[in-house]
C-alpha cells in the first residue's frame, strides 16, 4: 500500500461511518470489488465489498492465502480497538490447512454434542435473571443491561462453569476489549485466571459441557490448546451474539411488520434475525486473509502480507449481484454474515438458538416494550469491525417482582445431562 493509494482510503472508524456505513461501502465500491480502507487511525487494509469476490476469497483452497496475522498485527497499536480481533493466538482462527482442520474439528464435534433444548433452556434461565433485575423499573438499556451480558452468562454455563463465575468472565472480557491499556492488562490477567480455573476444574472432573468435550476430543489437544480454543470461541461468540441480540431487538421494536406478532411464535423472530443478518450484521467486517505472494485479485494488485478483510455488511447489500427486494436469489440464508468456506462459523445453529430465545423471552416478559427514540436516531459505535448500537433505551409497563419471570419455565437443572450423542 503506497502513500499515494492511502490518500484514497475510506475511513471505517469514524462517527460518519457509524452513522451511515452503506455510504462508506458505496465509496469503497467505486474503487472496484476490493477497495482500500482505513480501519483505524493510520491502520490500512484492503476490503472486499463484492459478493462473488468474497466467495472466491473465503472458499479459496489453493494455499495462496493465510490467516496468520503475525508480521502485520505488530503494526497495529496496542490501544487500537482492532487489535483484539487480529491478535494472533495458536487457535483455529489464525491457522491454515491441516492445522486449522485439526483444531476446528475439536470445536465442531464438541458443539454438535450440545442438546438444542439445553441451549435454549440455559438462555431462557439467564434471560429471566437479567430481566428480573430491571423489569420492575419501567426503563432499561437493552444493550448494557441485556444484550452484552446474556451471551457471557450462557457461554459460562455451556463451558461448564458455575453461575458464580460469570461475573469474573463478564468483567474480564469487558476490560480486555477496552482501549485503556491498564484496564486491558488487568482484564487479560483476570481472563487467564478464569480460563485456567475452567480447565483445571474439568480436567479433575469431567461434565457434560464444552470444556470437557474439548479435553476429551480424540485430536488430543494440550492444556494450552484447550484453553486457546475456549478463549477464541468465547471471544468470537460474545460480541457477535451481543450485537445480534441488540440489532434484532432494535429491528423488532421499530418495524411495524413485527409489532403485531411479537409473542406469536418463532417465525417473526426468525425473520427478524434473518433481516439483521442480511441488512445489519453485528460482525460487519472480518475474515482477515493475507497473501503469501504477490497476487492480482479481482483487479487489485496485492502485495505479500497485506491484510484483506471481507465486509459482510457490504456484501449482503451489494447492488451488483442481483439482489431483489426479497434478498439474494431465493434463499434468505445466502447471506455471508457467518462467512463461508473452511473458516465459516462452526456454531451457527447454537448462535441462532441463543438469539431467538433471548428475543422471545424479552418480548414475552415485556410485551409492550418500546424504544425511547426512533430507530434512525440510534447511535452506533465508530467501529470498523462491529455494528452494534451504543445503547437501546426503552420503556415498558413496570412489573411487580412476582411478574418478572414467566410462570412456565422449562430449563434444565444443574447436573442434568445435556449431550445428545
Amino acid at each position: 500500500m503506497t502513500t499515494a493509494s492511502q490518500l484514497n482510503a475510506v475511513a471505517l472508524y469514524t462517527a460518519e461511518h457509524a452513522a451511515d456505513p452503506q455510504r462508506s461501502f458505496a465509496r469503497l465500491r467505486q474503487q472496484g470489488p476490493v477497495g482500500l480502507a482505513e480501519i483505524d487511525h493510520g491502520v490500512y487494509a484492503w476490503v472486499v465489498t463484492d459478493y462473488r469476490a468474497a466467495l472466491d476469497l473465503l472458499r479459496d483452497r489453493t494455499g495462496l492465502w493465510t490467516k496468520d496475522t503475525r508480521g502485520w498485527m505488530e503494526r497495529v497499536p496496542d490501544d487500537s480497538p482492532v487489535k483484539p480481533m487480529i491478535q494472533w493466538r495458536p487457535s483455529s482462527f489464525f491457522a491454515d490447512g491441516e492445522e486449522h482442520a485439526h483444531l476446528r474439528r475439536v470445536i465442531t464435534d464438541s458443539f454438535a454434542l450440545l442438546d438444542p433444548r439445553h441451549v435454549r433452556d440455559t438462555t431462557l434461565r439467564h434471560a429471566d435473571t437479567l430481566l428480573a433485575e430491571f423489569s420492575h423499573a419501567g426503563r432499561a438499556d437493552l444493550v448494557g443491561q441485556y444484550a452484552r451480558r446474556l451471551p457471557l452468562l450462557v457461554l459460562n454455563s455451556l463451558f461448564g462453569m458455575p453461575d458464580t463465575a460469570a461475573a469474573q468472565l463478564i468483567g474480564a472480557v469487558e476490560a480486555v476489549t477496552s482501549t485503556d491499556l491498564i484496564s486491558k492488562a488487568q482484564g487479560e490477567e483476570s481472563l487467564t485466571a478464569y480460563l485456567g480455573t475452567a480447565y483445571q476444574a474439568k480436567a479433575a472432573q469431567r461434565g457434560q459441557d464444552l470444556t470437557s468435550w474439548f479435553i476429551d476430543h480424540p485430536n488430543g489437544l494440550s492444556a494450552d490448546g484447550v484453553i486457546n480454543q475456549i478463549l477464541i470461541t468465547q471471544g468470537a461468540a460474545w460480541e457477535t451474539l451481543a450485537g445480534l441480540i441488540a440489532n434484532t431487538a432494535a429491528r423488532i421494536l421499530s418495524d411495524e411488520r413485527y409489532r403485531g406478532t411479537l409473542t406469536t411464535g418463532n417465525l417473526p423472530i426468525g425473520h427478524a434475525i434473518d433481516d439483521v443478518l442480511w441488512q445489519d450484521p453485528p460482525l460487519a467486517m472480518y475474515s482477515l486473509h493475507r497473501p503469501r505472494q504477490p497476487v492480482r485479485f479481482h483487479g487489485r494488485d496485492i502485495n505479500p502480507g497485506e491484510p484483506v478483510f471481507v465486509a459482510y455488511a457490504a456484501i449482503n447489500t451489494c447492488p451488483y449481484t442481483g439482489q431483489s427486494d426479497e434478498g439474494f436469489r431465493s434463499d434468505r440464508k445466502a447471506h455471508l454474515a457467518f462467512a463461508a468456506g473452511p473458516h465459516e462459523c462452526p456454531a451457527q445453529s447454537v448462535a441462532l438458538a441463543v438469539v431467538a430465545a433471548a428475543i422471545e423471552r424479552l418480548t414475552a416478559t415485556l410485551p409492550d416494550i418500546e424504544l425511547d427514540v426512533p430507530a434512525e436516531q440510534l447511535t452506533y459505535r465508530p467501529d470498523a469491525i462491529y455494528r452494534i448500537p451504543k445503547a437501546l433505551p426503552c420503556h415498558f409497563t413496570p412489573l411487580a417482582p412476582a411478574q418478572s419471570t414467566p410462570a412456565r419455565r422449562a430449563h434444565s437443572q444443574p447436573g442434568q445431562p445435556v449431550a445428545g450423542r
